[in-house]
């Protein structure tokens, strides 16, 4: 069977991705991580090196020094990004149904979910293609696609979206600040977000990086009384993140 062009650029992108943070990995360990076959991982290292991208070594591969200078500020964005997901993964158990919402970051959080079975809603398309343990079962709300995001909006995701709860909710945005909350820049997932947060039973957290504390967007989501948990970088303003938790946010920092 054919495999999709949008699933092996997802896989590419991760292999790349997962160099990026771990250099001394095997071509085998990254076989096993991402559930596909030796021959399959060394195609897509021959992919990169001929675009320049990584070194080939005997058993594995690292960053090229000049694809790793041109792009540092990107990949030091991605990284943080991992990391987030990575962080909120830990707080996933067994049996868990969590809702995840366009957020790239959010998204992220199922390639860091190993042995657990889980339910995942989403109104994220690009879930059908991201790597992922066989354990999790995705559930797409459904609705009008929207582009470039691959974002289900619309009444019909709302409307599935009410009939559902779930114990624990990972959401991204495109700002969040103690003075206004959460914010987006699209006025189509505004509603999504708000029922999400809304028809969680559980724990909320919300994933940003430290580019979008303490910035705003046109449309507000929700305020932060609907958030128990914010995952940030380092990086994040200090100041902000102390006025953020005198919302009662938790803050964690990685």
């Amino acid at each position: 069977m054919k495999v999709q062009k949008s699933v092996v650029e997802q896989r590419r992108n991760l292999v790349l991705n997962i160099l990026t943070k771990e250099p001394d990995i095997t071509a085998d360990a990254l076989a096993l991580r991402l559930h596909v076959s030796p021959i399959t991982i060394r195609r897509d290292l021959q992919y990169w090196e001929e675009k320049n991208r990584i070194t080939r070594f005997y058993g594995g591969a690292k960053i090229a020094q000049t694809f790793q200078e041109a792009h540092s500020e990107l990949s030091e964005i991605e990284i943080r990004k991992n990391a987030i997901a990575k962080r909120a993964a830990e707080f996933i158990e067994d049996g868990d149904t969590i809702f995840i919402n366009t957020s790239t970051t959010a998204l992220l959080i199922l390639s860091y979910i190993k042995n657990k079975k889980i339910n995942v809603i989403t109104n994220n398309a690009n879930a059908v293609f991201i790597q992922k343990d066989f354990n999790i079962n995705v559930i797409l709300t459904g609705g009008e696609l929207r582009e470039p995001k691959e974002s289900m909006v619309g009444e019909f995701a709302i409307n599935n979206l009410s009939r559902v709860s779930a114990n624990k909710t990972f959401i991204g945005c495109s700002g969040i600040s103690s003075k206004v909350g959460i914010t987006t820049a699209v006025l189509a997932e505004v509603a999504i977000n708000e029922l999400m947060l809304k028809q969680c039973t559980g724990t909320r957290f919300v994933l940003a990086d430290s580019t979008k504390i303490g910035h705003n967007h046109s449309f507000v989501s929700n305020t932060l009384s609907r958030v128990d948990i914010l995952i940030t970088d380092d990086l994040a303003d200090k100041d902000e993140c102390e006025a953020i938790a005198e919302k009662n946010v938790r803050i964690l920092k990685v």
